[in-house]
């Protein structure tokens, strides 16, 4: 039987669920989840293999016009997985309208790559309303294989790995068979420690929050890692710490924690805070924090 191998790249706008999806495709937690958009910031791959298949799932940022230049970045890393896409997989809900991003719909369809629709989170609609946006989206994108989902609770997700299958070329392997994710530990690291930033503040402050790990020392029973959490503006350093430090804390704790499930072993986590105004802006520093190669 010939290998099939291929880029299946997860694209839309934010919060339809993308991440939720990636990690239930994956079957493994490499995409943070929140309700808050612009939640992921990087093009995170996960890669599926069979004896005959591999797949290298993307997921990226929610589509938007960029307003500074760590959104232009971010924008960047779709533009990237537009490019090398084998199969486009385009996720939109049963509560954003078909005709949302009209401009960006149409650049797709003249692309040529096989796009497949998932319409995410079915569990939260009515079946004749499921039914009503099918056939909407079959007007506005004749080309795509349609498919209703829910990532949350794994509805038809088997039914959309089969239509990925089918789309992927023929081909070798891009990575190792045993290779899961092109990211590092110190990647995941930061994301986690960002996610509980994410849940844990309101306003602007998710927004303004880059986390750096400065040192990960991996030993045998247990990985050590001082991070340091960047915010914009001095009182913003005085909302992520907390009275006494009880947020920074408790934001610690829990990453520290979800650490410890994700890499099965125990971990040291050392967290600060620290003022460095106007980083989504500074071109010197985005590219520290991994958006601009």
């Amino acid at each position: 039987m010939a290998h099939r191998s291929g880029f299946v790249n997860i694209i839309g706008n934010p919060n339809v669920g993308k991440s939720t999806l990636m990690n239930a495709l994956v079957g493994e937690r490499l995409s943070i989840i929140t309700s808050k958009a612009q939640t992921t910031r990087h093009r995170i791959m996960g890669i599926v293999n069979g004896e005959d298949f591999q797949i290298v799932y993307s997921d990226t940022p929610g589509i938007l016009k960029p307003a500074y230049k760590l959104q232009s970045a971010m924008m960047k890393f779709v533009e990237s997985a537009l490019e090398d896409a084998d199969v486009i997989l385009y996720i939109t809900d049963t509560v954003e309208t078909p005709n949302k991003n009209e401009e960006f719909l149409n650049r797709l369809k003249q692309l040529g790559t096989p796009i497949i629709l998932a319409i995410n989170k079915v569990d939260l609609s009515e079946q004749d309303k499921v039914a009503a946006l099918v056939a909407q989206w079959a007007e506005i994108m004749p080309e795509a294989k349609i498919l209703p989902i829910s990532a949350l609770h794994k509805f038809n997700t088997e039914a959309l790995i089969k239509m990925v299958s089918e789309q992927l070329p023929e081909g070798p392997e891009f990575f190792p068979k045993d290779t899961l994710t092109d990211k590092t530990l110190r990647f995941f690291a930061s994301e986690i420690i960002r996610e509980k930033i994410l849940t844990a503040y309101k306003k602007e402050i998710p927004y303004s929050v880059e986390v750096d790990i400065e040192e990960y020392n991996e030993e045998t029973r247990i990985d050590r890692i001082r991070a340091i959490i960047y915010v914009d503006r001095e009182s913003q350093k005085s909302i992520v710490i907390g009275h006494q430090g009880k947020m920074l804390k408790k934001v610690g704790t829990e990453a520290r924690l979800d650490l410890e499930k994700f890499l099965e072993k125990k971990v040291f986590l050392e967290l600060y805070v620290k003022v460095d105004p106007n980083w989504r802006n500074d071109d010197k520093k985005l590219k520290r924090f991994g958006y601009n190669s």
